[in-house]
């Protein structure tokens, strides 16, 4: 078993990190905490150059096709940095689905804008007090004659909703009660958009769709396989928010122990307790560990294999980690972890509201008991 990375891979890591490092640093990124609408502009053009923009989709409509593990590391580093952006909401999902199931049209049209961060996109899905499966999407694509449909609903937490050029929203076809991808100018008429304050004090919105009209070019119609695309694409997407999860872990990790060792109490350092030094370790156990099963999710992947499984258990146990060793931090760091001068913080507040987004632990526990009872 060979857990070596090429020099290839290390070399992409070693420029995100850089880019990272230089154009989001942590001065930025509480600087874009609650803004509505600005993105992290220098970091957005930069990582277009690198070809991140278009790392999952196809090479003829200007992507990269990056493989999983390769992602995974980009990702991993956008962890670390605390990067701000749409980035995973247009490339990685909403880029994904058109490539999967647009038409040649669509494709055409909507993929070289993603790939070269010319359009930002993002995807609706959640709705109020409804599940992550199937079921929970009500929101009504009413068809109209000559084609297209009107759209009524709510979604929730959508990111970066009023910076989008579109939002891919999953509705269910009145007429043949299937799902549907409708693709929404944020701007048109019967959208409302409303911020949500979240403990992240990242960019998301509430958002309303009153009779709007969708045309039949902006419908991406996959038919029965609609939702099954959509539970696919979204296996391969919470590998790489796993990685992210394990990026910041590994990060907090690093300057609580810097901390530790260089804060002083009764002469000696904080590290020289054995408490403290019994925390590190236990955190230190815990982040190889789920880098580890992100890491053989995301080669498992790219081998052929199936990641039913091990994708739901990748993004648990790398997010539960990553709000555990933030709450050690938190301890470690005492009151100062909880002021805004430090980054103790920043940290501790993400690894929450990663742990809920997208799909959350009860949901990801439900996926992994399936497979553990369909197996016996």
């Amino acid at each position: 078993m060979d857990l070596d990375f090429s020099e290839e891979q290390l070399l992409l890591r070693d420029t995100v990190r850089d880019l990272c490092a230089k154009h989001v640093p942590l001065d930025t990124v509480r600087a874009l905490e609650n803004d509505p609408e600005r993105l992290p502009e220098d970091f957005w053009k930069q990582a277009a150059q690198l070809g991140l923009h278009g790392m999952r989709l196809p090479e003829e409509h200007g992507g990269t096709d990056m493989t999983l593990l390769d992602a995974a590391l980009v990702y991993a580093e956008f962890g670390r940095a605390l990067v701000p952006s749409p980035h995973f909401a247009g490339t990685v999902l909403a880029g994904r689905l058109l490539a999967a199931a647009g038409s040649a049209q669509q494709r055409e049209r909507w993929l070289p804008r993603i790939a070269s961060g010319a359009g930002v996109f993002t995807v609706a899905w959640l709705e109020p007090d409804r599940s992550c499966g199937p079921k929970g999407v009500r929101a009504r694509a009413t068809p109209v004659a000559g084609g297209g449909f009107r759209l009524t609903g709510v979604k929730r937490h959508v990111p970066y909703a009023r910076s989008s050029e579109r939002m891919l929203v999953l509705a269910r076809d009145e007429s043949t009660t299937e799902v549907v991808f409708l693709l929404v100018d944020p701007s048109a008429p019967g959208v409302r958009l409303t911020q949500q304050l979240t403990v992240a004090s990242d960019t998301q919105y509430r958002v309303e769709f009153e009779d709007v009209v969708v045309a039949e070019d902006a419908v991406v119609r996959a038919g029965r396989t609609a939702w099954d695309l959509w539970d696919a694409v979204m296996h391969d997407a919470i590998v790489l928010l796993a990685a992210q999860a394990v990026g910041a872990a590994r990060r907090t990790l690093e300057f609580t122990v810097e901390y530790a060792l260089t804060r002083h109490q009764f002469d000696k350092p904080l590290g020289a307790f054995q408490a403290v030094a019994h925390y590190l370790a236990d955190a230190v156990t815990a982040i190889d560990g789920a880098e580890t099963l992100v890491w053989e999710a995301a080669w498992a992947r790219d081998a052929g294999r199936s990641t039913a499984r091990l994708a739901p258990m990748a993004k648990l146990f790398a997010c539960d980690t990553f709000r555990d060793v933030t709450a050690t931090a938190q301890q470690i760091f005492g009151g100062n972890g909880f002021t805004v001068e430090f980054d103790t913080q920043l940290y501790f507040r993400r690894a929450k509201q990663w742990q809920m987004a997208w799909w959350d632990a009860r949901y990801l526990e439900e996926l992994i008991a399936t497979q553990v009872l369909d197996a016996a």
